[in-house]
């Protein structure tokens, strides 16, 4: 009995061991499970967003439609990158152009394990974990999971929840975000796919985001040409652009490059020999960053983007994010002819504007005084002047003071290729300085299709942005006669009909008010005889323009110019002939193609049609045409543009100077307005219609003669250089050659050209013998 019940005592302690055993182990699972349950339940909240704590995640379709920034492009009609739109200026490329050097560079450097993890890799955060405890800074993320972070943005204030914005936490919640989206671009992405994705989207600095912008910003290469030492540079910039850039801080990078070649070497992508002697070279870069400004048609470019933002806000796209292609009508070469035109005959006309004001200031009044004070009340207007007043308030003691101190800048010059020095001024001498320059715009359109095929809109875009294409509107002066005689002949006359040259007086009534107005010709001269409404057009008579607009009627002359394409708002005034009311370039080209269109008025077109970042066409444009006058008298007013070459006198006769008449018809129309603020010219062919505008940036700064201000001869020059460059370049395709004949009959008399004979040197007065034969008719 002892025995049992010493036996049952030594067993009691036994079973009493195994079951706190059991209990530990019991304990431990269901402290495993209620964990897993945890984390499981931590995941899941964070990818649902449970209560809205954790913030948004990437959804399945932005996953598998990743959209990162990247530029829009601009395409010339011959094929050429003209210009970009961006925020981030990024250029995705393929995975196939990718030098495989760089690929070995940034695995050795940002992720040895990539082609064995699944988007996460432990050995390294265990890594980063242990050597932070240590001291030493690292990162343990995966090349996946820095693509997470780039592409879907999961540090944002947008992806954060309630939870994100408690210090600590946030970063926790954020770390998931990036594991689980490194997961799921694993599962539905390749490794080159995830690598090409990368390098695309990752921002290298100096305004370069993406390998292809990078590559060719630091070393004006491409990706696929990249040496092992330049690739070294651009793996070198991912852990610190700024304090690494190659540009700003070279010791740095040149550090940093050595340290990627090192890493290269260490995992048998370079042999060691091979790094050494990288490491040994000079850090050697052809660096340039991207500006909007920088390239051809930069003012063009500007109207494109205005015209995009609009059409992007009604089709749900943006510019500068969405990585559209807009191909437009612009050809790069007839585009450089005319930049070069323009800035040949601006350089010259800015000398003989300088030497014409030597010593005095060129902002004057009507009677050529200096008008007191310009300067400083024209910088009250600037945006400048605007921000000291908000930041001295009425102190003007304080404004005076900034506006008088000289600075270091960089300001435009005439006087070297690169078109700008730097001087010591202040703000107020530096608005001084500018503006004494003379300004410029210029529009060449093919008046069939509507397609403009060059834009200059001013003389240099870094530095005077205003658009003197579009933007601008000047007033036109003689080159707005044409709408007074295509009204007149759409309206029974004929170019052959005649108009007495002399003074007269037209008395009319304006907003119930008795008004008067009696025009006076250019050279204040009137020859007393009849003259053809062909010379009176060709000589630009202003006595026979306005007397034509009384007998016709104002408001028809501006129905016309309405109806023709001239959309700016017109006084109905007995001298709208004379060019009173402002209008643009734009306006005025595309309303003198209606003339050489057969009566068809065509808009100006400048898109040809816009693509997505996948080359899906989006839209197309095509041509907007309005038949707007008989064809019959297109014709006669393309007849009429001829005289002011072909008639004695004629205004556009300077052309005869420019090698542009083997076999060839120009008709051209030039335009001054008061005081010579405003020179124009306007010349048609066969197959372009360009309009050209100089003048001062504002109205009271001008030559003070007609000898140097006139249309022909401030911007008829630009029109002369422009032809004479496009008939050279054998390539465009653009031949010397008549004006087409009449395709309908033609009832009105319009063969009547003044000849005169070449040894009587006053045309004048020959015109009034010649004609005075003809008063009888007249009379009549």
């Amino acid at each position: 009995m002892l025995q049992e019940q010493e036996k049952e005592q030594v067993k009691q302690p036994v079973k009493k061991r195994r079951s706190v055993y059991g209990s530990i182990i019991g304990y431990t699972w269901k402290l495993f499970l209620l964990g897993l349950m945890v984390v499981v339940g931590y995941l899941v909240s964070v990818e649902y967003n449970i209560f809205y704590l954790f913030g948004s995640s990437p959804s399945l379709d932005r996953l598998e439609n990743p959209r990162s920034d990247q530029a829009s492009e601009l395409y010339t009609a011959d094929g050429q990158l003209i210009g970009k739109y961006f925020r981030e200026n990024r250029s995705p490329v393929s995975y196939k152009q990718m030098s495989p050097t760089l690929i070995n560079a940034l695995i050795a450097t940002e992720d040895i394990r990539f082609y064995e993890h699944a988007g996460i890799d432990p050995t390294a955060i265990f890594g980063a974990v242990y050597d932070n405890l240590r001291g030493e800074s690292r990162g343990g993320s995966t090349i996946t999971q820095q693509l997470a972070k780039n592409l879907y943005k999961t540090r944002t204030d947008d992806s954060k929840g309630v939870l994100g914005h408690i210090p600590g936490l946030n970063i926790v919640i954020s770390k998931t975000k990036e594991w689980l989206t490194a997961i799921k671009l694993e599962q539905r992405y390749t490794k080159e796919e995830i690598l090409a994705m990368y390098l695309n989207t990752v921002d290298f600095g100096s305004n370069s985001f993406g390998i292809q912008v990078a590559s060719k910003t630091f070393f004006n290469t491409s990706p696929d040409s990249l040496k092992p030492e330049q690739a070294a540079v651009l793996v070198g910039l991912l852990k610190a652009p700024t304090f690494y850039s190659p540009r700003f801080n070279p010791e740095n990078a040149t550090r940093r490059r050595n340290t990627v070649l090192a890493q290269m070497a260490k995992y048998n992508y370079l042999t060691s020999a091979q790094a050494d002697s990288l490491s040994q070279l000079p850090l050697v870069l052809d660096y340039k960053v991207e500006n909007h400004y920088d390239g051809p048609a930069t003012y063009f470019r500007g109207a494109v983007a205005d015209f995009m933002k609009e059409w992007c806000k009604q089709n749900g796209y943006d510019l500068y994010r969405d990585g559209l292609k807009v191909y437009t009508t612009i050809d790069s070469r007839i585009q450089a002819h005319a930049e070069a035109a323009m800035d040949q005959q601006m350089r010259t006309l800015q000398r003989r504007f300088d030497n014409h004001w030597k010593g005095q200031n060129p902002w004057v009044d009507e009677k050529n005084r200096e008008i007191p004070n310009f300067i400083e009340e024209t910088i009250k207007r600037t945006d400048y002047y605007k921000r000291l007043k908000k930041k001295h308030g009425d102190n003007t003691a304080a404004i005076n003071k900034e506006l008088n101190t000289p600075r270091e800048m960089m300001v435009f010059t005439w006087e070297n290729p690169a078109r700008e020095k730097k001087m010591t001024m202040s703000p107020l001498d530096s608005l001084r300085y500018y503006k004494r320059f003379l300004h410029g715009g210029m529009m060449t359109m093919d008046p069939f299709s509507g397609e403009i095929k060059a834009w200059v809109g001013g003389i240099n875009y870094k530095y005077f942005k205003f658009d003197h294409v579009k933007q601008a509107r000047r007033q036109p002066g003689s080159t707005f006669k044409p709408f007074v005689y295509v009204a007149a002949i759409d309206n029974g006359y004929s170019p052959c009909d005649k108009i007495v040259d002399t003074r007269i007086t037209i008395n009319y009534v304006e907003k119930g008010q008795k008004k008067s107005w009696s025009p006076t010709n250019a050279d204040w001269t009137y020859t007393g005889a009849p003259m053809t409404l062909r010379r009176g057009m060709g000589k630009s008579v202003n006595s026979v323009t306005a007397q034509l607009t009384e007998l016709i009627g104002w408001e028809t002359v501006v129905d016309y110019a309405h109806k023709l394409g001239i959309s700016s708002p017109l006084d109905k005034v007995p001298s709208i002939g004379l060019g009173p009311s402002d209008v643009s370039v734009y306006e005025m080209v595309g309303a003198y193609s209606t003339f050489p269109n057969h009566g068809f008025y065509t808009a100006p077109r400048f898109i040809t049609r816009i693509e997505d970042r996948e080359g899906n066409v989006i839209e197309q444009f095509v041509p907007e045409q309005k038949k707007v006058l008989s064809e019959e008298t297109a014709f006669l007013m393309m007849h009429m543009l001829k005289g002011g070459i072909e008639e004695p006198g004629g205004t556009s006769q300077a052309l005869w100077e420019y090698d542009l008449w083997k076999g060839n018809e120009i008709g051209g129309k030039t335009g001054t307005t008061s005081n010579h603020s405003d020179g124009w010219f306007m010349g048609v062919t066969k197959d372009l219609v360009t309009g050209v505008w100089v003048g001062g940036e504002d109205r009271s700064i001008h030559f003070r003669t007609s000898n140097l201000g006139e249309g022909s001869k401030t911007a008829l020059p630009v029109y002369g250089l422009f032809m004479e460059r496009l008939y050279k370049d054998k390539d465009l395709g653009y031949t010397m050659g008549r004006f087409p004949g009449p395709t309908v009959k033609i009832s009105k008399k319009y063969n009547c050209t003044t000849v005169l004979p070449k040894a009587e040197p006053d045309s004048t007065q020959l015109d009034l013998n010649l004609e005075i034969l003809d008063l009888s008719e007249f009379l009549q």
